[in-house]
């Protein structure tokens, strides 16, 4: 191969390279991107209407209510998940947890034989009442922080008021459960219709207006004059 040949091989690849960044500059000066004036994506978030309004939370029945209609058998079945931690039989050992024997309405923080609770719990004091089992199984730690219990509680209403019951069954003399407050009274009515004053009744309606007099009779139509008699023609002659 003499130099000529190679001449034209390296100069059809520079034209060939200088095409091609002439055509990426037109392309770029043609379609160029706008930068952002700030950098990211924008997202989209729907603003809630002046007229839509947020849906109200359930209302959770008052646990009086719920323990009346609440499964000792499904409770069990629940608390099994507490085993772990929990021992439920009369005189059992404490684990990570205290023994859970006769715990219904009993003290909270203390006894146990001897288990070691939490300062949180501790200070909290007072009973294990049903209300507060109910509170304090629906969220252990939003109801008293600090406390050592990690379990994240449980979130179904029922579902408490039924390990609640199994708890109740858990001693020699179980508790009674609470009565579930009655409805209260229908408001008065507003004030009787005897306190305001009578109508007045209507005024008696006046008399019937006289009738119509008699009519008078009519007057004898007078009788028309006789016509005069025509004189008689007189007698020929």
């Amino acid at each position: 191969m003499n130099s000529f040949e190679l001449n034209k091989i390296l100069g059809a690849v520079l034209g060939t390279c200088l095409a091609v960044l002439a055509l990426n500059i037109a392309t770029g000066a043609i379609f160029s991107n706008e930068k952002p004036a700030k950098p990211g994506y924008a997202i989209v978030v729907k603003k809630e209407g002046a007229g839509e309004k947020k849906e109200a939370a359930p209302k959770v029945a008052p646990i009086a209510v719920r323990l009346a209609s609440a499964s000792v058998d499904k409770g069990k079945s629940t608390a099994k998940q507490c085993m772990a931690c929990h021992t439920f039989a009369k005189g059992g050992p404490n684990r990570v947890g205290p023994n859970l024997w006769d715990i219904v309405e009993n003290h909270r923080g203390k006894g146990r034989n001897g288990f070691n609770f939490s300062s949180a719990m501790k200070s909290k004091g007072g009973e294990w009442t049903y209300g507060e089992l109910d509170k304090f199984l629906t969220d252990p730690r939003g109801y008293i922080p600090g406390t050592a219990m990690t379990f994240a509680g449980i979130k179904n209403p029922q579902q408490r008021a039924d390990v609640i019951a199994f708890l109740r069954t858990l001693s020699d003399n179980p508790k009674p459960l609470p009565k579930a407050e009655a409805a209260k009274p229908a408001q008065k009515p507003a004030a009787a219709a005897s306190n305001a004053p009578a109508a007045k009744p209507a005024e008696a309606a006046k008399p019937a207006a006289k009738p119509a007099e008699a009519a008078k009779p009519a007057a004898p139509a007078q009788k028309a004059p006789a016509a005069a008699p025509a004189p008689a023609a007189p007698a020929k002659q």
